[in-house]
């Protein structure tokens, strides 16, 4: 179970941020109104992925309303996968939750896959928006996308990159992401030996700012980077050891 120490984090939810000084105010305060009631000691770590609008700002700002929020800067725009390595990094928390900054995942779906976790049902849950709140064109690349990493990967994850995930800390302590990755975070912790499920989970409209994807960067990149997951299926070093106490291997010595 994610079962801190005295004082420590229970609970880190983590968010990649681009551009999205619009839907920043909502989101941490959506956030904390969840969080705030589970009466463990949270955070939340927001890394701003080189924004160009005032999304520093706003996160300057709502440091001083809300305590528990912690704000990573990228130096330059790098990207989802390393804006989200870097919150990762940063957060405390036993159990991390992840989510989109555009508020299209919704924060009060949080404790419900917690729970998951926590009950030790599984160590990693994925989200799965089953009825997207998203322009047509959006939704068929996404299934195109989906479809292209399950075939190549044999894995039978529906939305693997859905931002909404909750997850014991060890998933990722040895997960390297590489730029895109994120999108097969379910695959990648699965080849640590790690329990997945995916449950599925509201998904909103966007209401501010602009999507960061499309067909083209959806698909042909998911492609590319099929291959190189595979390649990593393929090569896989998965093993647990368990070191025997002095006594035990004293033991398996011949008797005289």
């Amino acid at each position: 179970m994610c079962s801190p120490a005295p004082d420590a984090v229970h609970v880190s939810v983590v968010a990649p941020a681009y551009n999205e000084a619009a839907n920043l105010p909502e989101l941490v305060r959506e956030i904390a109104a969840v969080m705030a009631p589970l009466g463990r000691p949270w955070e939340i770590v927001v890394a701003d992925d080189g924004s160009t609008d005032d999304s520093l700002k706003v996160l300057a700002r709502l440091t001083g309303e809300v305590r528990q929020l912690r704000v990573v800067a990228l130096r330059r725009n790098a990207g989802q996968t390393a804006a989200l390595d870097a919150a990762l990094r940063y957060a405390r928390g036993r159990c991390i939750a992840t989510l989109d900054a555009d508020r299209q995942n919704d924060p009060s779906e949080i404790p419900r896959l917690l729970e998951l976790v926590e009950s030790d049902r599984c160590d990693f849950v994925n989200g799965w928006r089953a009825r997207r709140n998203d322009p047509w064109l959006r939704r068929v690349s996404m299934r195109i996308a989906n479809g292209v990493r399950n075939w190549l990967t044999h894995e039978d994850i529906h939305d693997s990159a859905c931002g909404l995930k909750v997850f014991r800390r060890e998933c990722m302590e040895h997960v390297k992401l590489f730029t895109g990755l994120h999108r097969f975070l379910p695959t990648l912790v699965r080849l640590e030996e790690f329990r997945v499920i995916e449950v599925p989970v509201r998904h909103r409209p966007r209401v501010a700012g602009r999507a960061k994807y499309g067909v083209w960067n959806r698909v042909f990149k998911a492609l590319r980077d099929c291959f190189a997951v595979r390649w990593m299926q393929r090569r896989a070093i998965a093993h647990r050891v368990q070191e025997l106490e002095r006594d035990d291997v004293a033991g398996t010595g011949d008797e005289t």
